[in-house]
């Protein structure tokens, strides 16, 4: 792969997926499109690059699913779950008892092993949400992907990375080597192809938003974007969760913490005005304030 090969490729994915390679990843491309160049019988990456250029587009498609297919596995860093049983289960059904639903958004779900965790999650919770509407929809840059969580079939290593045996045994059922989530458990999650660069305002507006280990791969004015575009999307109460090595510190004025729950923060802008019997328009406080 020669230079302008790279800044052609890192020029590419910065637009099409927001990705933003430094300089010094070259050799992480090389490992991702290297097996994508042999399976389209094609000697290199520069090769690859020159189809792309010629207007290959489903090769091209190909390329950024490859690029942004990120490792996850069930209850990734633990932490969140516990926040989300402990803490934000039971405030939010306090303060929803009303109307008795939940929204979940979860961004860059992948293969499914996330939106599963947060439904066993609220499973769990039995009585607490009896009775409720409990909606998670799941949405990925990457068709494949979603395909995969669809279907809810994981690997013995799969099942291995962060679920409890007792979870497994509960929701799963095996068939030789593979194992799958049951039709009760698949029926919570919504699947939706969606590119976080785009716009994602018709998704309406959520309780709860994880969105983690995504925007670590965006520069500074690509996540400030974001994370003010997801601010409108959610509840005043609302919470986000973050991956671990994740944070709105620095960045934008979008978020505030959510108190003693590291990891988790609140949207920091004013009140959502209901319009009609469930459609959510948010409203800065300026505005409001005019049209009194």
């Amino acid at each position: 792969m020669t230079p302008s090969d790279y800044e052609y490729l890192r020029k590419l994915l910065k637009e099409r997926s927001g990705l933003d390679l430094s300089a010094d990843k070259q050799y992480l491309v090389e490992s991702r499109l290297l097996p994508l160049a042999r399976k389209s019988s094609l000697p290199g990456i520069s090769q690859l690059v020159e189809k792309m250029k010629g207007g290959a587009s489903a090769l091209t498609a190909e390329v950024v699913e490859a690029m942004t297919t990120n490792e996850t596995f069930f209850f990734r860093d633990k932490i969140p779950f516990d926040h989300l049983r402990e803490a934000v289960i039971p405030a939010l059904v306090q303060a929803r008892a009303a109307r008795r639903s939940l929204r979940i958004w979860c961004a860059a779900s992948s293969t499914g092993q996330e939106p599963y965790s947060i439904a066993m999650c609220l499973k769990e919770a039995g009585p607490l949400l009896s009775g409720w509407r409990t909606e998670i929809v799941a949405t990925d840059l990457s068709q494949a992907v979603l395909e995969k969580s669809k279907a809810g079939i994981f690997s013995q290593f799969e099942v291995q990375r962060g679920l409890p045996i007792g979870l497994l045994v509960k929701y799963f059922s095996q068939n030789g080597e593979l194992w799958q989530i049951n039709a009760e458990i698949r029926s919570m999650v919504q699947h939706r192809q969606l590119n976080l660069m785009q716009d994602f305002s018709h998704l309406g507006v959520f309780d709860i938003i994880f969105c983690r280990n995504v925007l670590i791969y965006f520069d500074q004015n690509t996540k400030a974007n974001i994370f003010e575009r997801l601010s409108r999307m959610m509840e005043p109460d609302g919470v986000l969760a973050l991956g671990a090595a994740e944070s709105v510190v620095g960045i934008t004025n979008s978020f505030k913490p959510y108190p003693e729950r590291r990891g988790l923060y609140r949207p920091n802008v004013a009140p959502v005005i209901r319009v009609g019997a469930s459609t959510l328009v948010p409203q800065t406080l300026r505005a409001v304030a005019s049209a009194l």
